[in-house]
């Protein structure tokens, strides 16, 4: 479990997988993911997350509202199974539910997983990505301290070519500080 100020980053609970559900069928939350997700694809995306925590020991907390909302979704780190150029690496994503977008939750539960690779695992740099397009998520990087790496640009492998989601963005961010040359 990670500690933050307002939240509560901790293991899934059989009781998310319903509210976790309805976040990934909601249209606005995926709306750069290319597709929601059935309940069936939502579960399945726990399932291999505690398969990632037992081996890798991270992967994706939920997180919850301390004195709040028992589950609002998820914050984390991975490793990407596809191959571009900055792979291998350790990738920091987040999904929260709608209703609690614009309360500085994903930067702070965010925060918290950088201190935590940093300073419990001894992780050297984590990345993040997502569309040019995402000002949102991009907003959430440029806060915690990430960097654009303006030569890591890439067209995701595991997309179509020409799709209107292909072209990504890429931010870095080192131990020791922001930018492609942590």
């Amino acid at each position: 479990m990670i500690d933050a100020r307002r939240l509560l980053l901790r293991e899934w609970r059989d009781e998310d997988l319903e509210p976790f559900s309805l976040l990934n069928a909601d249209e606005r939350v995926c709306e750069f993911l290319g597709k929601t997700l059935t309940p069936e694809e939502t579960r399945a995306m726990v399932e291999r997350n505690r398969i990632d925590f037992q081996q890798q020991g991270f992967g994706l907390w939920a997180v919850e509202v301390k004195h709040g909302p028992a589950f609002i979704g998820y914050t984390g780190l991975g490793i990407p199974s596809f191959q571009a150029h900055f792979t291998p690496c350790v990738e920091i994503g987040w999904r929260l539910a709608y209703a609690h977008w614009g309360k500085g939750y994903a930067t702070e539960a965010a925060r918290a997983v950088l201190n935590h690779a940093f300073t419990k695992l001894g992780i050297a740099e984590v990345v993040a990505l997502t569309v040019p397009n995402n000002s949102r998520s991009r907003d959430v990087m440029e806060k915690i301290g990430m960097r654009r790496d303006l030569n890591g640009d890439f067209d995701h492998p595991e997309l179509p070519p020409g799709h209107q989601l292909s072209r990504h963005v890429l931010y870095r961010v080192g131990a020791r500080g922001p930018g492609p040359a942590c």
